[in-house]
Parts: structure tokens; sequence; C-alpha cells
């Protein structure tokens, strides 16, 4: 997949925090052997520390990343296990943040949350390289063709595209990529695009941006039809939401 990182505009668009939590808080915990070394990473739900030994838990963080507006947090399931002698690279992250979470030095909270960031980036490449069993963004992203025009849509959002310009991009035929999509993502193309544009947008008014200039930005041809879609999506006018900016 040359050209297409599946992972860098979801992390340009969307914050990244890891702050430290007591385990019935925490979505990524870490865990450790018989012998006290870390073992394992459980990401999910708050609360996935729930089972495990509290002397074996060796790392608690909360882990904000846009929530339900970003689509591959939305994607994820509910507990996500990963072995650490699967990677030794992570393994050294995780001690190093041990380190930081202990120490208290000055800017331990900028570490934590950079060092964070790494295992967050290098869980979801496992995830995707894993798959999914069910249909959903991470599904989609594993594969290699449909990846290829789900990574265009995140990188042009504003782009009038067609099916035919997304099935040429995926190296399928029309019929195959509408087949396709809706049976591993679980939408149209189109509707997948109106979803991601729709969530830019309301970023973008957040911000302060104005309202016509957020509709031209993502491809909407008048400020009244992207009020319409907008309302439909989030249950309130664009301008209400540029007010909380």
């Amino acid at each position: 997949m040359a050209g297409f990182d599946r992972l860098t505009t979801l992390m340009e668009r969307f914050t990244l925090q890891v702050v430290p939590a007591d385990a019935s808080r925490a979505t990524l915990v870490v865990s450790a052997d018989e012998a006290g070394e870390p073992s394992q990473i459980l990401f999910g739900a708050p609360g996935i520390a729930s089972g495990i030994d509290p002397d074996r838990v060796l790392v608690c963080v909360v882990v904000d990343w846009g929530g339900a507006d970003n689509p591959l947090m939305a994607a994820l399931p509910n507990r996500f296990e990963f072995a650490l002698a699967q990677d030794v690279e992570m393994a050294s992250v995780v001690s190093l943040m041990r380190s930081e979470l202990g120490a208290g030095r000055c800017g331990a909270a900028s570490v934590v949350n950079r060092l964070g960031e790494v295992l967050i980036v290098r869980l979801l490449r496992a995830q995707i390289e894993a798959g999914s069993t069910g249909p959903g963004l991470i599904a989609g992203l594993s594969d290699p063709r449909l990846s290829r025009a789900i990574v265009t849509m995140h990188d042009q959002p504003g782009r009038d595209w067609r099916n035919q310009d997304l099935a040429e991009i995926a190296g399928l035929s029309l019929s195959r990529l509408a087949e396709t999509f809706m049976a591993i993502v679980g939408e149209t193309p189109a509707a997948y695009l109106r979803r991601w544009r729709l969530t830019l947008a309301r970023q973008d008014l957040l911000k302060g941006d104005r309202v016509d200039a957020v509709a031209r930005r993502y491809g909407y041809g008048s400020p009244e039809g992207f009020a319409r879609a907008f309302r439909h999506r989030y249950g309130r006018n664009p301008l209400e939401m540029r007010a909380h900016a």
C-alpha cells in the first residue's frame, strides 16, 4: 500500500490524550506475568482492568482520541488484547512509560502522552493487520483494495467523489466496489464519505470557522444544503454549533 497511509490523517484530525487513571476508569492497562514483567496490553472500554489481579496491574491510563467522533475509535472492539512477547519494541515503550509514571520528573505528563500515542499507533496497526470479524472501518482498512478508497476519502474529503472514481482507485469494478464496501464496511461509500465530511465540519465549526466556508470546504453546493445535512446528523444548526466555539 505504498503511498496510502491508513492512520496519519486520523492522527492529525483527532487530538490524542493519554493520562494516568485509576483501574476503574482506565481504558488502557498493562498487566504483568508471574515474574512481574510486563506481558500484556488491554485496550478498550473503561474498567477494562476488571478481573485482573491488582498486584499485576503495572500501568493504568485513560486514552481519549476523539471518542465516538473518531470513526476508528468507534470501530474498535470493547476489548483488545496484545501480548508484548509479540513486539519487543512495544515492550520497551511500556517500560519507558512505567518509568515516567513512577518517577514524577518534570515534563512526565507530556512524555507519557507521547509514549501513549506510540502505543496506540502500534496497537491500531496490529488491529488493522489482524482485521475484524464484523463490518466497520477496521475491516475496511484491513482490506488492501477498500483501504485505498477509504484513505482517499479521508485525505481529500472535499472532492466530488463518484463511486466510479473510488472503484478505479480500489482497482474494482463499480458493482464490485458497491457490493464489497457494503459487506465489509457496513455502509455505502457515499454514506461513509458524508459521515466523514460532517465529522470534520463539526470540528471546524467548533474552532470558529464560518458556516459558508465549511460548506464549501466539504463539497456542499450551498450553506443551506450543508445545514440540512448537519441538522440531520447532529440535531443542531451549524450556527448553533459555531456559537460554542
